[in-house]
């Protein structure tokens, strides 16, 4: 005999908790874009010699953290100061 256990739902978000899919995507980018293009502007010249996956793993060891914990960060608060200045909510 099994007994099933009942696990609570996760409370619902709300459209301003969550950005949409559509915008979690531009904010990406706008963190991806120029934190990439600032590391080949400073790293490029000093990797140039390396093979191209070697430049590839050296180049996301640093853009990827930058923009996970440093950008991302700013910018989903930024969002979201914006969505509720839009909306009237504070």
């Amino acid at each position: 005999m099994t007994t099933d256990t009942i696990t609570p739902a996760a409370p619902a978000r709300t459209a301003a908790a969550a950005p949409s899919v559509h915008r979690r995507a531009l904010l990406t980018w706008l963190a991806v874009y120029p934190t990439i293009t600032t590391a080949f502007l400073v790293l490029g010249p000093h990797l140039g010699s390396l093979p191209v996956p070697l430049r590839t793993l050296v180049m996301t060891a640093l853009v990827v953290p930058v923009v996970v914990y440093a950008l991302m960060p700013l910018l989903l608060k930024a969002e979201t100061r914006l969505a509720h200045r839009h909306t009237g909510r504070k």
